[in-house]
């Protein structure tokens, strides 16, 4: 049977880090190892057979969902378990190689852009940060109310629509406000911060208004998550749902 090199991450550590013992890979690979780049850096890899891995097998099997999903959380799991190594860089998943003299020569053409790498990620976490607007709750905190009328006038019908459509505008601008605040104030407490796209006010249900992500110092990781929930129960009367998750690897933070 032909086998790859399926490359999880790469490890920055003052000494050979240990191989999750119980932590599984991928359907179907060996049990994690790691190859030494020399000077501090190590690739936790795994035997992969290509006739599951290889290109064309990896081709078809984007067309399974659940295939995907299965070995993403596999490929993220091991990644996580070098969490308290130095630096960890994960790599995308399905990384594969046709042996490891392939990838440890790939990666070391790639030293200089990778030791950049680790030297900003280092002894760094990454925390990720979502809010969400229930709009029931937010609407209960708004100033401006539709005033009612008499129902069965065009005046009063075409009174009450502006007042919904202002009310609304209202909402969006206050959300905008609010999250943007929110961000500046938990990106002053990391080394980085950076925005995904959201979601603007659909015209019901409740939207996503920020999903982000913080590159912060380890040392400062408990500080910050303390300082999320603060923001979490102060949001919450107004209609806003905070959640936040991590520590994790600095996936956001390494992707060019």
């Amino acid at each position: 049977m032909d086998l790859g090199t399926y490359v999880y991450c790469v490890v920055a550590s003052s000494r050979a880090p240990r191989p999750p013992r119980a932590r599984r890979g991928l359907p179907g690979t060996g049990p994690v190892r790691l190859v030494d780049l020399a000077r501090g850096l190590y690739l936790a890899v795994a035997d992969a057979p290509l006739n599951r891995y290889g290109a064309a097998a990896i081709s078809k099997g984007l067309s399974d969902l659940d295939w995907v999903s299965r070995a993403a959380v596999a490929h993220e799991g091991v990644v996580e378990s070098f969490l308290g190594a130095a630096a960890v860089l994960p790599m995308k998943l399905f990384t594969i190689f046709t042996s490891d003299e392939r990838a440890v020569d790939h990666f070391r053409d790639q030293r200089s852009r990778i030791s950049a790498m680790v030297k900003r990620v280092a002894n760094h976490h990454e925390w990720g940060v979502r809010v969400v607007l229930d709009r029931s709750a937010a609407k209960k905190t708004s100033s401006r109310r539709p005033k009612a009328g008499n129902v069965g006038t065009g005046i009063d019908y075409l009174t009450r629509k502006k007042a919904r459509r202002d009310e609304a505008l209202e909402l969006a601008a206050r959300a905008r406000e609010t999250v943007a605040a929110l961000y500046d104030r938990l990106t002053a407490r990391a080394r980085e911060a950076r925005r995904r796209s959201a979601a603007e006010l659909p015209a019901t249900g409740g939207p996503l208004l920020l999903d982000a992500a913080f590159l912060v110092p380890r040392a400062r990781s408990a500080a910050f998550r303390a300082a999320a929930a603060r923001e979490a129960r102060t949001l919450a009367p107004h209609g806003y749902g905070l959640t936040i998750s991590g520590p994790w690897p600095p996936y956001t933070f390494v992707q060019d």
